[in-house]
């Protein structure tokens, strides 16, 4: 069953009394910091109290975290990127660094140039986006960070964001991949692990159930926006969402959920 609840919070400003427990983190998310991701990443941000990016693994080339997909000018998608210092295979992302003396966020804009044409909220995302490439660092976890929270504003949505490698925080030794969520949810005290569907199959719910931690895997339902062509383009940056949606929109669409 498709669940409103979410939007039902949001409208008419009830207050769950589970959230209202003082220090007590109930609902808490973890992702790699990727670079403004889907609007999936979004919805697990929107229903957590806190989010930690997670970024003490590995690095894996051609993934989520130095770059993301727009449209091209007609048919088809192109990438938008951030260049990267050369590293080895087996660097941590916390370590992976950004080539900062190239025009990168230059090469950005003029990829977004075409949608000035077509989409309504071209103006409002530009200003959004010049303003939050500004920031400088070398760190892709700590740009990405900033680029959340950026994002989160402008759409309203309240953003309690931290850098996992930058947390002190002691967590129990990892023996298999779905131990990181489960350690880190014990070591804060969270209640309430969420995450997207993608993930379900890597985690042992016995695990979590034994800790005392419930699941929630959130599945965002996409349904086409209109972007001014004919086909629809889906999963595509968060930058695509925005410059063809208002954020009343965008929060609907990131309350539009089903609770796997």
């Amino acid at each position: 069953m498709r669940c409103f609840y979410w939007r039902f919070i949001c409208e008419t400003g009830f207050k769950d009394p589970l959230l209202s427990l003082k220090g007590t983190i109930m609902r808490l998310s973890i992702m790699q910091p990727y670079f403004f991701p889907y609007i999936g990443y979004f919805t697990i941000i929107k229903h957590s109290d806190q989010f930690i990016s997670f970024d003490k693994v590995q690095f894996i080339r051609h993934g989520w975290i130095e770059r993301n997909r727009i449209l091209k000018p007609n048919e088809g998608v192109q990438y938008i990127q951030v260049p990267l210092v050369k590293h080895s295979r087996n660097i941590i992302i916390k370590d992976v660094k950004i080539r900062v003396n190239e025009p990168w966020q230059d090469r950005i804009f003029r990829q977004l140039e075409h949608y000035k044409k077509s989409a309504p909220y071209y103006a409002e995302v530009v200003d959004l986006l010049r303003q939050t490439l500004a920031f400088t660092t070398d760190s892709i976890s700590q740009l990405n960070l900033h680029l959340l929270s950026n994002t989160c504003a402008y759409l309203g949505i309240p953003f309690n964001g931290s850098i996992l490698s930058e947390m002190n925080i002691n967590i129990s030794p990892v023996c298999a991949p779905d131990e990181w969520a489960l350690n880190i949810c014990t070591a804060l005290g969270a209640s309430t692990y969420v995450n997207l569907p993608g993930a379900m199959e890597l985690f042992d719910r016995n695990k979590y159930i034994k800790a005392g931690i419930e699941f929630k895997f959130l599945k965002v339902n996409i349904n086409p926006y209109n972007q001014r062509r004919a086909n629809f383009e889906a999963y595509l940056s968060i930058i695509d969402v925005m410059l063809f949606n208002n954020p009343k929109e965008i929060n609907n669409m990131l309350d539009d959920i089903d609770i796997l």
